[in-house]
């Protein structure tokens, strides 16, 4: 695990079923100087092919860390904020001022962060889809792949922070 810069927001993952967007996430997190929490259980063993296939040669690089449960992700992390993020929300992420010690939280691929998760948490945010009701009115998208999405916050909050200059 690499010696990251402490004053970056983290993300977290809770239970994560896809390999591929797991180890996609990770690669952004290395990308970004970030760490990536885990927290269980996951729909996929880390030995798995697709995890490693996705986040390419870098997955040793990434500091990834478990956790048994929210519960005790929470305890850990104490003196953080957690910023939900969730498709569910109406509060774009453009309208949080961002901390480097905020922990990016996003939920399952299939059903997202469970209410009881969100009402923990200090912030509930999501992207803004401006065809998002016009294409779901279509049969078109409902939602952004979780790769995708996390790509997005980690992007706008590292720009919010000025941390993309080296």
């Amino acid at each position: 695990m690499n010696s990251l810069n402490s004053s970056r927001p983290r993300v977290a993952l809770f239970e994560p079923r896809i390999p591929q967007n797991t180890g996609t996430i990770g690669r952004s997190c290395l990308a970004f100087d970030m760490s990536l929490d885990i927290i269980k259980p996951t729909g996929f063993s880390f030995e798995d092919k697709y995890l490693k296939r996705a986040g390419l040669d870098y997955w040793k690089d990434v500091d990834v860390r478990l956790y048994e449960s929210f519960e005790h992700y929470k305890k850990n992390f104490s003196n953080s904020r957690f910023v939900a993020l969730t498709k569910k929300s109406s509060n774009s992420i453009s309208n949080i001022i961002y901390k480097d010690t905020d922990i990016l939280l996003f939920g399952r691929e299939d059903t997202g962060l469970p209410d009881s998760i969100m009402n923990k948490c200090e912030i509930v945010a999501g992207i803004p889809m401006p065809g998002g009701e016009n294409q779901l009115k279509s049969g078109g998208v409902r939602s952004l792949n979780l790769s995708v999405a996390c790509g997005i916050v980690c992007y706008s909050a590292c720009l919010q922070l000025n941390l993309l200059s080296k």
